[in-house]
């Protein structure tokens, strides 16, 4: 099956130079494409005289965009994500290969500990991946990993759904469990990154990866988060009237609200189950 490694890149030039090589060695029969998210330096220069196919943007549109252009233009019937900067082994991409081939309709890297960019960013990414693993029912390893390899008429059911910016393994792990696409996790060693800096800004993206807790539900199962919240607030506004009925001998307007809060809580979660459900029938 033809194969076809996309690269997002902005100013990755320096990354790139020791990366496509490497690819190039590893998977010598490989569509190689990158994806330049308006880089201001040589990028897809760099790229271009590697042989790969360039697909430029005049402007960046983030990391996102990219995996969709990417995954729009490859020719290959099994797409592999990496990034460019060099963090990522290609000679890694063999084992991808071995247990897609098991049955599997997307395989992820998955780090360990050494491989997160710090220790902040390492115990939020053992949040997000013990609250999937309870939202899924399966074991996630890595949720947030954009090493991974996946079947392409699978992954491009779901490039409506993948944001522009940021957390694009997020949306396409959670769209693979929620419609039983089987994932499977193998463990990878991760480098540290070359030339350029990080793009994540621990503020402005601090806040964007709070979101993907709510995506993460609303992603898979909507009623998994609502209902907890739910009977939370349906257990305090029984509470106060307890407490304001020995003390005061009345149902005050705050249990009123309290409770049905929790009803419409309740009825907004049953909703977007539906709303889900029918997101991810066949178009």
């Amino acid at each position: 099956m033809r194969l076809s490694v996309i690269l997002p890149a902005k100013n990755e030039a320096e990354g790139l130079r020791q990366t496509l090589p490497r690819l190039r060695a590893a998977q010598p029969d490989a569509e190689l494409i990158v994806v330049d998210d308006g880089s201001t330096d040589d990028t897809a220069d760099v790229a271009a005289a590697h042989g790969a196919r360039v697909l430029s943007s005049p402007y960046s549109m983030g990391n996102g965009a990219a995996i969709k252009r990417g995954a729009r233009a490859a020719s290959g019937e099994i797409l592999v994500f990496m990034d460019a900067d060099g963090q990522h082994d290609p000679a890694e991409i063999a084992n991808l290969l071995e247990r897609l081939g098991q049955g599997y309709d997307m395989v992820v890297g998955a780090r360990d500990g050494a491989g997160q960019a710090s220790a902040g960013r390492s115990l939020a990414n053992r949040f997000y991946n013990r609250l999937a693993s309870w939202m899924t029912g399966h074991r996630v390893a890595d949720l947030t990993s954009g090493f991974r390899a996946t079947r392409a008429d699978r992954f491009r059911e779901f490039l409506h759904l993948l944001p522009n910016g940021f957390s694009y393994p997020t949306t396409s792990t959670m769209a693979f469990f929620r419609s039983a696409y089987p994932v499977a996790y193998v463990p990878i060693h991760v480098a540290r990154r070359v030339g350029n800096t990080s793009h994540i800004r621990p503020l402005r993206d601090g806040i964007r990866f709070l979101l993907i807790i709510f995506k993460i539900a609303t992603l898979y199962s909507p009623l998994k988060l609502f209902a907890p919240v739910s009977v939370g607030f349906g257990l305090i506004g029984l509470g106060y009237y307890a407490y304001t009925f020995v003390t005061q001998h009345r149902f005050t307007n705050m249990s009123m609200l309290l409770l049905s809060a929790a009803v419409i809580i309740f009825l907004i979660g049953l909703i977007s189950e539906q709303i889900t459900s029918l997101t991810y029938q066949k178009r």
